[in-house]
């Protein structure tokens, strides 16, 4: 019903007075709960649409960094939170990982938020060094030769780089490609350009930049079809890898028992703010796609994810960092 109601509703909501019509708006500022330090992409865009939000529902929108515990605390602290529509949280895959990769966590990602909408999806991508492997089957071999020993980068235990990293693992028969896991993706990328590592898997925005400047090459994409910014990387599909298909989403979410009203506003506010010219060349260079739409988008996103993650963290027996 939420969705439903959502999704007739956005495309009236185009300016502020217009909101008040549909019976909710904002009375204070709007707070967007991040689950990181600032900076990096998802801060990036959460302000873009902060930015555009405000200036449609007439209050200000503070994108408030929660970080911590990789990113329980934000997490924790938003399914606590009044559901009023003024405490956003500025969600991403690592809350439906973190239920099983923590053993416990003091929020449920279903019956404790309403999804309000997913902002964008983005694959995860394998790279190495410029003069690293050519290719993804040269990867594999050298990998599988041992000599030398090969590793891997994520940008963390329990990172989605990490669960897309163990499911090639499985899929490619590497059982002693090791994995290394950091605090980030820019810390890992530095020790990749080093010569530290051997390859990285993670989210193409985080290394779109080293991409397109030449410093890193990338061998293969989870995306189901081709990237428009790496039109010559084959897709994981197209590599051999069928069940390889995997988006790193980005969404936001609400405390459960915010209102269809406000769910509705909020929800047609950022898809108007996604649909803008800044929001979508910006979406665009960093590889990743625009999403938008009904709530239901990103609950079905999360309802998908949840067993998924969960026996890839049991099976290979990650632990938080």
């Amino acid at each position: 019903m939420i969705a439903r109601r959502a999704a007739l509703a956005f495309p009236a909501l185009l300016l502020a007075p217009r909101v008040g019509a549909q019976g909710w708006a904002p009375t204070r500022p709007i707070r967007f709960v991040l689950p990181l330090a600032s900076g990096g992409s998802l801060d990036a865009l959460a302000r873009l649409i902060g930015v555009r939000v405000s200036l449609l529902l007439g209050q200000p929108v503070v994108v408030e960094p929660r970080p911590g515990a990789g990113g329980n605390i934000a997490f924790e602290y938003v399914a606590r939170a009044a559901p009023d529509g003024h405490t956003i949280l500025v969600g991403w895959d690592s809350l439906v990982i973190n239920p099983t990769l923590y053993g416990s966590v003091r929020y449920d990602p279903v019956a404790d938020f309403v999804p309000i909408v997913q902002t964008i999806g983005a694959p995860q991508v394998l790279v190495v060094r410029a003069d690293g492997a050519r290719d993804l089957a040269a990867l594999v071999a050298m990998a599988k030769a041992g000599r030398p020993p090969l590793n891997w980068a994520s940008p963390g235990n329990g990172s989605i780089g990490h669960m897309t990293g163990e499911l090639f693992r499985a899929a490619a028969a590497l059982p002693d490609f090791a994995h290394i896991p950091y605090r980030g993706a820019a810390p890992a990328i530095v020790d990749l350009l080093a010569g530290n590592v051997h390859a990285l898997w993670v989210s193409l925005p985080a290394a779109a930049e080293h991409l397109r400047e030449g410093r890193l090459r990338a061998l293969v994409l989870t995306s189901a079809a081709r990237s428009s910014v790496l039109a010559t990387v084959p897709t994981a599909r197209e590599a051999g890898y069928a069940d390889l298909v995997i988006v790193s989403w980005q969404g936001l979410l609400a405390p459960a028992g915010t209102s269809v009203p406000a769910i509705a506003t909020l929800n047609a506010a950022v898809n108007a703010a996604l649909d803008s010219e800044e929001l979508r060349v910006w979406i665009a260079a960093q590889g990743s796609e625009r999403v938008g739409g009904a709530p239901e988008v990103l609950a079905t996103q999360i309802r998908a994810d949840l067993p998924r993650w969960a026996e890839v963290v049991r099976r290979s027996g990650a632990r938080p960092d």
